[in-house]
């Protein structure tokens, strides 16, 4: 069962629409959907939405620090209400999928994603990740540019897709029905 749902972003509206921001953008759209608000709460290095689905309450995180200082929030508010870290599911973006695809994985390497890389640190790994495909340049001396560039109006539109679709499975998700979330998700 999840109670705590992260998504990974920079702060600041210059990286609102980058790519980096795929996160965010899945969080956003979660309390859009529930009606759920994020209000800025200092403990926790994050904008924070509480929402009660299903007779179940769980936590939206955005950390409000830098990227690579994500784990500051999480294991802030992980500690305060006690949340385990099989508990926590975090929303990223991911340069070995193409834009479109999103795919659960539980524990693993970060990838060289600094977000992860700091969550681990503070966590460690056993916690669920859902990774959004943003696809990487084809010159890899421009990934920094890449990430924090926005992506072309098709590509973005892809990632939103694969966003939705995660969103079908939502309450799968929630109530810790990874094998088949993710057997569906991995097959559209």
């Amino acid at each position: 069962m999840i109670k705590l749902i992260v998504g990974l972003g920079n702060i600041g509206y210059q990286y609102s629409n980058t790519r980096h921001n795929a996160g965010f953008w899945m969080v956003d759209e979660i309390a859009r959907r529930y009606q759920a608000i994020f209000k800025l709460e200092s403990k926790f290095f994050a904008e924070v939405a509480r929402i009660k689905h299903n007779n179940q309450d769980f936590f939206l995180l955005k950390p409000q620090t830098l990227m690579n200082l994500s784990g500051k929030a999480v294991v802030a508010l992980a500690l305060f209400y006690k949340i385990l870290p099989e508990q926590i599911l975090v929303i990223h973006d991911e340069l070995d999928f193409k834009p479109g695809v999103a795919k659960l994985k539980f524990a693993g390497g970060n990838g060289g994603h600094n977000g992860l890389r700091d969550i681990d640190r503070v966590i460690g790994k056993n916690y669920w990740r859902l990774r959004l495909g943003i696809g990487r340049p084809v010159d890899s001396s421009k990934m920094i540019g890449y990430v924090l560039g926005s992506p072309p109006k098709q590509e973005e539109m892809y990632i939103h897709n694969a966003i939705d679709n995660a969103l079908e499975l939502f309450d799968e998700i929630i109530a810790g029905n990874f094998a088949s979330a993710t057997k569906k998700l991995h097959t559209q």
